[in-house]
């Protein structure tokens, strides 16, 4: 037994005739008859009486009419159901951000889409690039919003936007007035850098080895915040990137000569489907990104 020979059948008990059936299902006449005769083998019992004009169910076939009746609709819920899921945005969302884009571009604006789709369970994980990619491949995680490039076949990635990266000074720093700064007159300070493992690190290293020597560093920790705080108070100085700059205002930023950026994206498993709820996100992800950009 199979939902076509139950639809099948059921067509036949409503229209009374296998050719009015065939007609309703599309079907040819001997290959619906060729299915209710399938039907019957399989149960052992005749469904039909076959009549001069028409057909008329037998007991058996007066037991089956409801249940063909209850699997089909259960059939066609599950299938609406399941159909759902590729148009409503709803469900389990899990997205990971390096350290140093979550507190600057994610979370201020959070709720907001959490109002615009209340229906997903979002579920946010903050870590460094390496332990946010073992994630996305275990399944743990849908989405990871890092810097960019990634170079991983599997992946799908997708750039956001490009932000300046800054000098951040002692505000008494007697660089901290100028316009721009060659990293290079940087040369002797006390450094204050993420601790290894961050992107942002590599890349700062990156540029402070292009302008001069490898500046080591006084102090290293997981958080812009406690370099912040410390630049602010005199004890060294840093680089930052443009989002951070509303939590530096007790620092002096200095943009850096040659516009120096570093590049944020998001990245997923290179699959066909790709849920409702991940398009949303990453969707209003480029709007906030959008914005970031814009401001003066």
């Amino acid at each position: 037994m199979d939902l076509r020979q139950l639809r099948y059948f059921l067509a036949v008990a409503q229209a009374g005739s296998f050719s009015r059936a065939a007609e309703q299902e599309g079907v040819s006449q001997p290959a619906l008859s060729e299915q209710i005769r399938k039907l019957e083998r399989g149960l052992g019992v005749p469904l039909f009486e076959r009549l001069a004009r028409g057909v008329r169910l037998t007991p058996a076939g007066e037991r089956l009419l409801d249940h063909a009746r209850v699997v089909l609709r259960e059939m066609a819920s599950a299938r609406r159901a399941i159909e759902s899921l590729r148009t409503e945005v709803g469900g389990r969302l899990a997205v990971g951000a390096i350290p140093t884009v979550l507190p600057y571009l994610v979370a201020p604006r959070i709720e907001e889409f959490r109002r615009r789709y209340p229906e997903v369970r979002l579920r946010l994980v903050e870590d460094v690039t390496a332990r946010l990619l073992e994630g996305l491949r275990s399944g743990d995680l849908d989405l990871i919003v890092v810097s960019l490039p990634l170079r991983e076949p599997d992946l799908i990635c997708a750039e956001l936007l490009r932000e300046p990266l800054l000098a951040a000074l002692p505000a008494d720093h007697p660089l901290a007035s100028e316009r721009e700064l060659d990293p290079r007159a940087l040369r002797n300070e006390r450094w204050l850098l993420l601790r290894d493992g961050h992107c942002f690190r590599n890349e700062v290293l990156a540029l402070c080895r292009r302008a001069l020597r490898d500046p080591g560093s006084l102090f290293e920790t997981d958080q812009f915040t406690s370099i912040i705080a410390l630049v602010a108070a005199g004890f060294g100085v840093s680089i930052l990137p443009a989002m951070a700059a509303p939590a530096a205002r007790a620092c002096a930023l200095v943009p850096l000569r040659g516009g120096p950026q570093r590049r944020i994206g998001y990245a997923r498993l290179d699959r066909a489907f790709v849920p409702p709820a991940q398009l949303a996100f990453t969707e209003w992800l480029r709007a906030v990104a959008r914005r970031n950009t814009s401001r003066p």
